[in-house]
């Protein structure tokens, strides 16, 4: 079952099943899951949904029940730190789901009750916007309000929007227009935008210790933000040596580096966690083979749910990666911390930071 890293709804369902669904974080038989499977349905012109969603709330008002069916969407928020961050949020349904996203970007706008503690929009207050979907590249035109931000919330308005629309299966690649001109630069810090802009071109840049850029190419690897009880996974591009040339190795390795100090942010990695072979690649899954720090605890054999999840998000950043079976020593005998023996492939999380884990 191929599983797609971008955003999916969900068949209707009573908010109690979704709750009790959420809990479970894998699925039974098969590959192993870090969350629910879902479905989705497309169209060429837009981003949208036919007969399903991701759940139904109900209330009572009265003698009569009211019920809201809700779809799951990312939307790419502003954390404490500065950094862009994907939070899943249940939105109303409608059937324009890529312009919903966007129009829950805009500050003091409709996200405003539904924002995580320490998150913010990004979107300058009072935006409108329209968008054009074809081929795979989303037009978007903002209104004249757009350009009302600080230079310094430029990229992270270009990255907040590019990462939340390519959630979608419909779009890959995003083009910027300001009341019907074609963007080719931001309008306040002139970040180039060029024809489009899509998730090749990053999140998060950190260049930190980079001497010579032009002999490294970027990779998206995922921490840990936030806190104890209320952790969330924050990507973040690095730039990493020509010299490696697997890029799974490289993502592994950057896992292993950690992050950087400034950041606040953590990795359950430790620092002496080695692969003992090359990754081996197989329609579409990867197979890791670790040296004994990867265990949490080394006794049961157990390997951090942080460690996993930042291990599994990362890898499937990577083209065609769609699973990841790990092995320590050669042999599949790890744990998960419920217990629960890890001998199927782990597929991305449908959404990300959904508050399950």
């Amino acid at each position: 079952m191929s599983i797609n890293k971008k955003s999916t709804i969900v068949s209707a369902v009573l908010v109690s099943s979704v709750l009790l669904s959420g809990c479970g974080l894998f699925g039974s038989g098969g590959k192993e899951k870090l969350d629910p499977p879902q479905a989705v349905t497309y169209t060429d012109d837009e981003a949208s949904i036919t007969e399903e969603t991701t759940g139904v709330e109900k209330e009572n008002a009265g003698d009569e029940e009211a019920v809201t069916e809700t779809i799951q969407t990312e939307l790419y928020l502003i954390n404490k730190d500065g950094l862009v961050v994907p939070q899943t949020l249940e939105l109303p349904k409608t059937e324009s789901v890529a312009t919903q996203a966007l129009e829950y970007l805009v500050k003091d706008g409709k996200v405003t009750e539904m924002l995580p503690n320490d998150f913010m929009a990004v979107l300058p207050a009072e935006t409108k916007l329209n968008i054009d979907i074809k081929d795979k590249v989303a037009t978007v035109d903002f209104s004249k309000e757009f350009k009302d931000y600080q230079a310094e919330d430029e990229m992270k308005i270009l990255q907040s929007v590019t990462w939340t629309l390519t959630q979608f299966d419909s779009i890959e690649k995003v083009k910027f227009q300001l009341n019907g001109n074609e963007l080719k630069e931001m309008p306040v810090n002139g970040t180039p935008i060029g024809d489009s802009y899509s998730r090749e071109n990053g999140i998060n840049l950190d260049t930190t210790d980079v001497a010579d850029i032009t002999n490294t190419r970027p990779v998206t690897v995922y921490y840990m933000g936030g806190n104890e009880g209320a952790y969330y996974y924050v990507p973040i591009t690095k730039r990493v040596s020509n010299k490696d040339a697997n890029n799974l190795t490289a993502v592994v390795n950057e896992l292993v580096k950690g992050p950087n100090y400034a950041s606040n942010l953590e990795t359950d990695f430790l620092t002496d966690v080695k692969l003992l072979d090359e990754p081996k690649i197989e329609n579409g899954k990867v197979t890791l083979n670790f040296n004994e720090a990867v265990y949490s605890n080394f006794e049961e054999k157990m390997i951090s749910q942080h460690l996993l999840t930042a291990l599994v998000l990362s890898l499937t950043e990577q083209k065609d990666i769609e699973s990841v079976a790990v092995t320590v020593n050669g042999k599949a005998e790890l744990v998960d911390e419920s217990g629960e023996k890890l001998t199927e492939p782990v597929t991305r999380p449908e959404k990300v930071n959904t508050g399950s884990f």
